[in-house]
């Protein structure tokens, strides 16, 4: 008998297949779990998003779609990041609201944090300045799911809350040359210069650090949130500082998972951006302090011989 309805918008994605494939791995007893993409419902649309709920009945939403882009589209278009945003999180919210929905979990990003802050970063930070004036539009859209959530839970008693995860990598990522993440990025930057017989070239000098996460890793945590994790403040999800890596040592980690063995430049007339953007995982330690996060190696030896034997279907 199923007594429980976990619907995932943005099922679809790099997280959303993550949870997929953490659930099909282990499927719970009782439990049906409910994975839809952009093609299901417009979730900026309150009549769509009803249509979604009264077909699925959800007793518990993990909420991970959003609008997102680059940096270039993000700086063009901030009122669309802004509004679409804001509906679509409004939308969940007042049907999570009107169907009785046990549990909410909405994913932020480490981008709501103020632009000049110190560090690391922690949970309590988020509302302690502007975020940088590049991905405004999209960064107070998503700092309001944190005060929206707080706002619930007040007048209502709801149980939502938030994960805000840092750099997240793995299989089904977008590895679009000109509007993925590093990691992805990189992976298909190598694998052309492998193809073409040319050097693996990187943009900076390959100092800056970042704190990656493993979409299979933050698959578990969200996962764990949504059964255990009931504070409607945010928690980070990520490794933690002492694991921050230099972007250079990624870089060479992927040449070895592609069995690359041209040169690796480093391109230093190219601007190497925020040095560092630490964050503290303390919060998440306190709760589970025997998770292990799976080396980044590994991760991306994993996410390598994904890309090059999904490379004709990949999003590139």
């Amino acid at each position: 008998m199923i007594e429980d309805i976990t619907l995932v918008t943005g099922g679809t994605g790099l997280v959303g297949r993550a949870v997929q494939e953490v659930i099909e791995a282990a499927p719970p007893q009782g439990q049906k779990w409910v994975f839809v993409g952009s093609k299901d419902a417009d979730l900026t649309n309150y009549e769509s998003t009803k249509a979604l709920f009264e077909r699925v009945r959800p007793t518990q939403v993990l909420h991970l779609a959003a609008f997102v882009g680059g940096l270039f589209a993000n700086m063009e278009y901030k009122v669309q990041f802004w509004r679409k945003n804001i509906l679509m999180q409004d939308n969940i919210m007042v049907l999570c609201h009107e169907h009785g929905v046990k549990k909410l979990v909405s994913c932020l990003s480490t981008c709501v944090f103020p632009d000049k802050t110190t560090y690391p970063i922690d949970e309590t930070m988020i509302h302690n300045g502007p975020p940088h004036p590049s991905n405004e539009g999209y960064a107070y859209a998503k700092r309001l799911v944190d005060v929206q959530n707080r706002m619930y839970n007040s007048q209502y008693g709801c149980n939502y809350t938030s994960v805000i995860p840092t750099n997240i990598f793995g299989k089904h990522d977008n590895f679009n040359l000109k509007d993925s993440h590093v990691i992805p990025g990189l992976i298909h930057k190598c694998y052309l210069a492998q193809k073409a017989g040319e050097p693996f070239t990187i943009m900076g000098t390959g100092k800056p650090l970042r704190q990656f996460i493993y979409s299979l890793d933050l698959a578990k945590l969200m996962v764990w949130a949504l059964r255990e994790y009931n504070e409607p403040d945010p928690i980070i999800l990520s490794v933690g500082p002492e694991d921050e890596v230099a972007i250079g040592d990624v870089a060479r980690s992927i040449a070895r998972a592609m069995d690359f063995q041209g040169e690796v430049r480093f391109d230093a007339t190219k601007a190497d951006g925020q040095f560092k953007k630490t964050a503290s995982n303390a919060k998440l330690r306190r709760y589970l302090p025997g998770f292990k996060f799976t080396d980044i190696d590994d991760a991306i030896g994993e996410t390598v011989a994904w890309f090059k034997a999904n490379y004709a279907s990949a999003r590139t």
